[in-house]
């Protein structure tokens, strides 16, 4: 029974705690645009424009078709 008297006061704290968390993320715009963000996950990045270089890879990765490609041993 002695144990309500530590876990009310904590959980009236952390009450608080969620209520605070709320209104600041309401505060702060957080809940704004939430399909913009939402699906913003599905479309790419163009990666080479804001890469600022032309120049192609200087280790381009090895044919998948090639059984002999990238193993080290020269084709033999």
């Amino acid at each position: 029974m002695s144990i309500l008297f530590v876990l009310i006061p904590l959980t009236m704290l952390l009450l608080g705690i969620a209520i605070w968390a709320f209104l600041w993320a309401v505060d702060h715009d957080q809940f704004e645009d939430l399909d913009q963000v939402a699906s913003s996950i599905l479309f790419d990045d163009d990666l080479s424009a804001s890469s600022g270089s032309d120049a192609p890879d200087p280790s381009p990765s090895p044919d998948p078709a090639d059984p002999e490609a990238g193993n080290g041993n020269g084709g033999r």
